[in-house]
């Protein structure tokens, strides 16, 4: 009790938010306070943990190892403070809550847009921050507390991170008819010898696709590599370039009708395409909420309506 006689709750918020954002301006924000606020809060709270706990390194702030180990502890205390205050049961029509996601472009095209209608009118005081990142880093956003959820493919995951399918995906191809077979489909060497698009955060990204190639000792001629979804398919028209995609990503064909979609000529296995959390969000119910909300929206018909 000495020790907690030194330090109040809202200094613990404080640190709370400097080792989410890694960045003094931007714990500003999240707390809603002034700048010069917080870089006072935090002199004090160097001086009470006896370390500096943000250290500037290669022009960015980075947590001391002292810091770094408080992040888990300090989140799972406020956590546990936040279900110790909180009324019985849930009401999503009441809740006053903001939500940090990570979700693809894909993601993006077929999960938010139903999700965000359905928050609006099950929870419209439910923010929602929306933000991209390789698979790689969303978990390490998730263990550091940075993120409340994303959506992805994790065929691995650290201990500590929860995974639960949201819906089945295959791959497809498509390319400008003008340049396919005027019967049948590409053969596996015609495939391979044709110019490709990839889907990446990075250009040096293995992606499914790149994986079921290396596994039988095959590569393609990957002439485009980028992170936009919504960009890619229409880089095809004119072109002899393919692109090979999870299906639902493509939706209907009507304003594409220069292009053809077709089955790749290689085995590539269907996919659970997911959403992650850490297990310290697991038991919040507003949490527990948006995860549900986010499972009801990945259906099809919910997906469909939306485009319809």
């Amino acid at each position: 009790m000495d020790e907690l006689g030194r330090i109040d709750l809202n200094q613990l918020l404080t640190l709370h938010a400097l080792l989410a954002e890694k960045h003094v301006t931007r714990a500003a924000s999240r707390l809603n306070k002034s700048q010069p606020a917080v870089s006072h809060a935090l002199a004090q709270l160097r001086t009470q943990f006896g370390d500096p706990l943000l250290v500037r390194q290669g022009g960015r702030m980075v947590l001391t190892a002292r810091a770094q180990a408080l992040v888990q502890p300090l989140d799972d205390a406020l956590n546990r403070l936040n279900e110790l205050l909180r009324a019985p049961g849930f009401d999503p029509a009441l809740t006053r809550r903001r939500f940090r996601l990570s979700l693809s472009d894909y993601a993006s095209r077929i999960v938010l847009p139903p999700l965000v209608r359905h928050v609006r009118s099950s929870a419209p005081g439910l923010d929602l921050a929306i933000s991209q990142a390789s698979r790689e880093a969303m978990v390490a956003q998730l263990t550091d507390g940075e993120l409340d959820l994303a959506l992805g493919i994790f065929p691995h995951v650290p201990e500590g991170i929860e995974v639960q399918d949201l819906f089945q995906e295959g791959f497809v191809s498509l390319a400008d008819k003008a340049v396919l077979p005027a019967q049948g489909d590409l053969s596996l060497e015609e495939w391979l010898e044709r110019p490709h698009i990839m889907l990446a955060l990075r250009p040096d990204a293995n992606d499914e696709i790149e994986i079921a190639l290396a596994a039988r000792g095959l590569r393609r001629h990957l002439a485009v590599t980028l992170p936009h979804w919504s960009a890619a398919v229409d880089l095809l028209a004119g072109t002899d370039l393919i692109l090979t995609v999870a299906g639902r990503a493509v939706g209907p064909m009507q304003r594409h009708r220069t292009l053809r979609k077709f089955t790749p000529p290689l085995d590539l296995p269907r996919f659970a395409y997911q959403q992650a959390w850490h297990v310290r969000r697991a038991n919040d119910p507003a949490h527990r909420w948006l995860r549900e909300a986010v499972l009801t929206c990945s259906r099809p018909d919910r997906v469909q309506a939306k485009r319809s």
